[in-house]
């Protein structure tokens, strides 16, 4: 069976390509997705599959009920683009200024429909039940994944996977991590206020910048003295703000940045660490300071035993050689929500292919991407459902 359906994939990869190129040139951003999600849920529609759309928001869920029984599986992909300004040469580029699927999300629409399509060509087939849950908003915080859980797309679920394609992978290959697979994401912003003055009387102010630069050293010391050396975690400041004259101490400082980790321990050893220090270190330079620690998605954890399947799947399907395992990814993703209510396994596919310019990284916006991983995704997917 799966030979066949893996050769139905690919009778159908030209209409797929259709299908992600019409997408790629109508890109929409996060929470204001329209047009893609009616796409959606017009092409499964077609297919005879029962489609419950605005899920949470914007999000389209398929259900396609199998005539065997069994347990009920979710497939899940993302539909919103980024505000970036296209500028690769392929005559399918983005059509909408300033907005472009620099990150792949096309692609994995793509080939959840041809998965959808071909499933469905045997349903009677089929053991159990297959969700197919499209989300919108991956790339901002909030995104779409929670929403969509509280709407109910994973009742009755028992297990979900989700795949992305990797401009930094070559093609052909398929990467899997058991158990923490990437970094959860959360943000900070620091208001530090104090009293500006005249830059030749220092002593008649309280100085932002000083207390921030002093702030900014004194964050990197949590990682290096705060968490288990075993435990891997970075904070970031990437914003730091203050002034505009050279003459001129100003009122206030504002910085901003991230912290990445991978297990709740360290992430809340730091979340308590950087309010404790930044209070402190502005208390001691007379200054008061506005604290706001924004926690994002959890880091993506793989169930080990799925896992395991996972891998034996993608070596079978591309060789040993191209199965890469053990290295987590160091981004975050919300994918990581649908794993806190049930178990679940998210996994990465090759689209690097330098000999067609696929080979940018993400969110560049000369990103793009060798199509055919819409098919190797497409296998990975109708194997874990039915292999």
């Amino acid at each position: 069976m799966l030979d066949n359906l893996f050769s139905r994939l690919e009778e159908i990869y030209p209409e797929l390509v259709e299908l992600r190129r019409d997408f790629h040139m109508y890109p929409e951003l996060s929470h204001t997705e329209v047009n893609t999600p009616k796409k959606i849920a017009a092409y499964l529609e077609s297919l005879g599959i029962d489609v419950k759309t605005g899920v949470g928001g914007r999000g389209v869920v398929g259900t396609l009920e199998g005539g065997k029984p069994g347990k009920t599986i979710a497939l899940r992909a993302d539909f919103d683009a980024l505000p970036i300004q296209e500028e690769t040469d392929v005559p399918y580029k983005s059509q909408v200024p300033g907005v472009m699927h620099a990150c792949g999300h096309d692609l994995h629409t793509a080939a959840l429909l041809g998965v959808a399509k071909v499933l469905s060509e045997i349903k009677d087939e089929i053991p159990g039940t297959i969700k197919f849950i499209h989300q919108f908003a991956e790339e901002v915080t909030p995104g779409g994944a929670q929403p969509m859980i509280a709407d109910g797309c994973l009742d009755g679920v028992d297990m979900i996977y989700g795949a992305h394609v990797m401009s930094t992978e070559e093609y052909g290959t398929v990467s899997v991590k058991e158990g923490y697979a990437s970094t959860a994401q959360d943000d900070f912003n620091i208001v530090i206020r104090g009293k500006g003055g005249h830059g030749s009387e220092p002593h008649l102010t309280v100085d932002p910048l000083v207390t921030g630069s002093q702030l900014v050293v004194n964050l990197q010391q949590i990682v290096s003295r705060r968490v288990n050396p075993l435990q891997a975690a970075v904070v970031t400041v990437g914003s730091f703000i203050s002034g505009g004259a050279n003459n001129i101490i100003p009122d206030t400082a504002t910085i901003k940045g991230t912290v990445r980790t991978y297990d709740e321990e360290a992430r809340s050893i730091i979340e308590a660490a950087m309010e404790q220090v930044t209070k402190a270190t502005c208390a001691a330079n007379g200054a008061s300071v506005d604290f706001e620690y924004v926690k994002d998605c959890p880091s993506i954890y793989n169930d080990p035993d799925e896992t395991k399947r996972v891998a034996e799947i993608g070596a079978r399907l591309f060789g040993k050689e191209n199965l890469i395992t053990g290295i987590p990814m160091a981004g975050s993703e919300d994918f990581s929500y649908y794993q806190k209510e049930i178990p679940g396994v998210y996994f990465t596919v090759g689209g690097k292919n330098a000999a067609i310019g696929a080979d940018y990284p993400h969110h560049h916006p000369k990103f793009n991407i060798d199509e055919r991983a819409i098919v190797n995704i497409g296998k990975m997917f109708v194997s874990l459902v039915l292999g």
